[in-house]
């Protein structure tokens, strides 16, 4: 059965309209296979839904596009706006609707991480975004990259925070704790309600609120000099000394200087959009946002009510993730927003304080945005610059190599070893010209004749190749590669040749090697590499795939001899197997900690009798 849209089944729209309540909620939009074009929110859903239906020559192309696409809309009613408000951020965030603005997702920039989840909160900069812990917490993203990297050690030099994500030792703590760095986490050396008052601290930087925490360490410093504590308060001293450093050259020209405020403005092509969001607090910058969005391609230029609608989704994104003291009192906006009263009673009801949204007229007011829309611009084209040299190399691969069209999924191949011990290959995938590293894997070579004193590099690779496609036809095609590159000559490209013919594959995968000398590109049937120029960009991309895979495969040999020779001691106590090996490891963490271990101890271990602990004590200590 075809389903019509309701705007050509007026009978069934205006029953549909009745049905929908004249109360705060959230609308989906869909089309005949159930898809959600689109998800919005309103004060009264009868009247926002039944606007899409009237007067349609008001609306963008891309409202008109999804009504012409509508067969029925469902919603659900919520107590207040703010709630609809709330609701909608989240449900488009989890469905992506095709017709909604959406922020990319794409780790431009890096946040900084909190996990107030654990005992002992790790403090750390990540650019995947994990929402598994609604307790931790992510500040962010940050568009200066080196500011924000800087700014964190500082911190940790400033305050005495967990350094390392596991201990370095099991009955100590390490020089951390030693020079004040640490306060002993890994020992337990300060309770959890301690070290949470520290990271708080760190926390109040981060959400702007550096000159608070100012107040409170010289509150702090004054009160230990009077009480002639002088060691503590010059500890203090030498904080805030560090904390004033902070954004010191940051210094924003506002009128009034005490004035702490959010400044929010966009670029775009016409394709996406680039915003940014200014964090001015006590006329200083202490944080400078980037977001980008997807705008729906369109012929004309996007009206301002469209641009306030990026500008929107921003908003309710990043202020909705933040904690609600972070929320300035005062916020400058490029465009009006198209809920602005629905946003702004949102914003206020999670301050618990008025919260004004400002769209500047005055001159001092719109230097601000200006400055902000120049950035957000800057960046624009910094990224459109970055997106054409990845084209132009795909397309400069597509001609030397011949390819129907440009290769989406690229895979690159390389051994690493030393004279056959530890022998690993290592998988890496490029995505439209991009390192997509969730698809990065790793392989231990199997083949016994590989071995240490004994290398076969051809062998290896057909090994792996093999390992790869020998279920080919049931993958999916997302994960069937364009392009197969094979880090090495001829030799090694003739090896995997003949595991992808034995497999009969070979006429659906289009396979080469990149030799490392002079940066030759060889090809199955051919014995001379093709004409090429090492600087051209094509060859610059397959050079950026071999020296990615190059030290993909180096890092895991490196970790497989490690653990190797760890365990070489182990391997010559009799009765001791691989398993009991793991099990003493995972218990002592290092050889060095089980040299020293009494017989009682060493039979702690799960696994470890009395005979077994007393075989490898004396395997330690020999008598004399």
């Amino acid at each position: 059965m075809v389903i019509v849209a309701l705007i050509e089944d007026t009978d069934r729209l205006d029953m549909r309209l009745k049905e929908i309540p004249p109360v705060p909620g959230v609308y989906f939009m869909k089309d005949g296979n159930e898809n959600i074009l689109y998800i919005g929110k309103s004060k009264k859903l009868r009247s926002r839904v039944r606007s899409y239906f009237r007067d349609r020559h008001n609306h963008s192309h891309r409202i008109n596009l999804m009504i012409q696409q509508v067969t029925d809309i469902e919603f659900i009613v919520t107590d207040t706006e703010a709630e609809a408000l709330a609701l909608e951020a989240h449900l488009i965030k989890t469905h992506q609707p095709h017709f909604n603005v959406l922020l990319k997702d794409d780790k431009k920039y890096p946040y900084l991480c909190i996990t107030w989840s654990e005992a002992y909160p790790r403090i750390f900069i990540t650019r995947k975004r994990s929402l598994s812990n609604p307790k931790d917490r992510y500040y962010g993203p940050y568009v200066d990259t080196g500011l924000l990297r800087s700014n964190l050690q500082l911190i940790k030099r400033l305050f005495p925070l967990r350094q390392r994500p596991k201990p370095l030792f099991k009955d100590r703590p390490c020089l951390n704790y030693d020079i004040g760095r640490c306060p002993g986490v890994c020992q337990e050396m300060i309770s959890p309600e301690d070290y949470h008052q520290i990271v708080q601290k760190v926390a109040m930087v981060f959400q702007g609120r550096t000159e608070e925490l100012i107040a409170n360490l010289t509150a702090q410093m004054q009160q230990a000099a009077a009480e002639l504590n002088f060691e503590t308060a010059a500890k203090l001293r030498d904080r805030l000394q560090g904390l004033q450093s902070l954004n010191q050259d940051q210094k924003v020209s506002l009128p009034d200087e005490t004035v702490s405020l959010d400044a929010i403005a966009l670029a775009t092509d016409g394709q996406q959009a680039s915003v940014q969001l200014f964090q001015i607090r006590a006329g200083h910058l202490v944080g400078r946002l980037g977001f980008f969005a997807k705008v729906y391609p369109t012929e004309k230029a996007l009206t301002s009510l469209e641009l306030g609608l990026i500008i929107q989704r921003v908003l309710q994104e990043h202020y909705q993730t933040v904690d609600p003291v972070e929320i300035p009192r005062e916020i400058f906006l490029q465009y009006s927003l198209p809920d602005a009263d629905l946003v702004t009673d949102w914003l206020s009801d999670r301050k618990g304080r008025k919260v004004t949204l400002i769209t500047p007229q005055r001159q001092s007011k719109l230097d601000l945005i200006e400055m902000v829309e120049r950035n957000a611009n800057y960046e624009l084209m910094r990224v459109q610059k970055l997106s054409d040299r990845h084209h132009q190399s795909l397309q400069d691969l597509t001609e030397i190599l011949d390819l129907p069209d440009l290769p989406h999924r690229i895979e690159g191949y390389d051994i690493s070893h030393i004279q056959g011990s530890d022998a690993v290959a290592s998988r890496v995938v490029f995505i439209d010209g991009l390192p997509a590293k969730q698809h990065y894997r790793q392989y231990k070579i199997k083949n016994p004749n590989v071995h240490s004193g004994r290398s076969d590099d051809f062998a290896s690779l057909a090994e792996v190749i093999g390992r790869r496609f020998r279920d080919y036809h049931n993958l999916e095609p997302q994960d069937k590669p364009d392009l197969i590159m094979i880090d090495g000559g001829k030799g090694q490209l003739s090896a995997v040749v003949k595991v992808l013919q034995d497999l009969d594959i070979l006429e659906e995968l289009k396979v080469i090697s990149l030799a490392k000398r002079r940066e030759e590109i060889f090809v199955p049937g051919e014995s001379q590499p093709l004409t090429t120029n090492p600087e051209q960009p094509g060859v610059e991309l397959l050079r950026r795939l071999r020296d990615e895979a190059h030290r993909f495969a180096v890092s895991f040999h490196r970790n497989q001899r490690s653990k190797r020779m760890k365990r070489s001691h182990l391997d010559d106590i009799p009765g001791l197997g691989h398993h009991r090996q793991k099990l003493l490891l995972g218990h002592f963490r290092s050889i060095d900690y089980i040299r020293i271990a009494t017989p009682t101890q060493l039979a702690e271990v799960n696994g470890i009798g009395e005979k077994l602990a007393q075989q490898i004590y004396d395997y330690f200590h020999p008598s004399t």
